[in-house]
């Protein structure tokens, strides 16, 4: 049975998991729409689905799945604040990988988080709640990836990698085998991490080092 699907955020994060949703020959979903708390967005069609409505609107499709479809640097905690808000069972949410990723079997991907294409998972490990990984991200044996994690595209982490809840890598980062990135970090864009980086801290650069904490608002 195909189920209704819901994907809160309509920018182009959004636009990327409906890709990935329409990427499987049978997909799991029937995506209904989009769900925005822009008002300037309502009513308007993005690559052939309506946006439905402000956010707190999945509360009128008891039936659907939802996936929170919402990543930036400026605001890292927007979809731990969004499942706050809303309040759904874990079961309520999709998990949405698409058909070209690779995902090693045995591993344990968290309710709604997103895989897009050209994820490689090489061995079992966990993969946490709301964890947004973006095309090409690399993680290796052994890593954990904690819950609301954003990993942007090409991120490599070489084994043995642990990333707290929230930590956000951005595109082309690169992370030492054995290393932690601690909760509600950011890692800059191109970054090479030779060392743990501790929670709440922006790091950057070859090697990264600490550039300041990190403004992160949790509720």
């Amino acid at each position: 049975m195909v189920q209704p699907l819901l994907l809160v955020g309509a920018g182009g994060l959004a636009r990327e998991v409906l890709a990935a949703v329409r990427s499987h020959p049978a997909p799991p979903w029937r995506v209904l729409g989009f769900l925005d708390d822009d008002p300037d967005r309502h009513g308007r069609v993005v690559d052939g689905v309506p946006v439905l409505g402000p956010v707190d609107a999945v509360h009128d499709h008891p039936d659907a799945a939802v996936v929170l479809c919402t990543a930036s640097t400026r605001d890292q905690a927007s979809r731990r604040r969004i499942e706050q808000r809303l309040g759904l069972p874990p079961e309520r949410y999709g998990t949405v990988v698409h058909a070209g990723a690779s995902v090693a079997a045995g591993t344990g991907i968290g309710p709604g988080s997103v895989l897009l294409a050209g994820v490689v998972v090489s061995a079992p490990q966990r993969i946490g709640r709301h964890v947004v990984a973006m095309p090409h991200v690399l993680v290796t044996h052994d890593d954990e990836i904690g819950d609301h994690v954003t990993m942007a595209g090409r991120v490599c982490l070489s084994g043995s990698v642990t990333v707290g809840e929230g930590a956000y890598l951005g595109a082309g980062a690169l992370v030492r085998e054995g290393l932690r990135v601690g909760a509600w970090s950011l890692v800059g864009m191109g970054s090479v991490v030779l060392g743990d980086v501790p929670d709440g801290e922006v790091w950057v650069g070859n090697p990264a080092r600490r550039l300041r904490r990190t403004e992160v608002r949790l509720v």
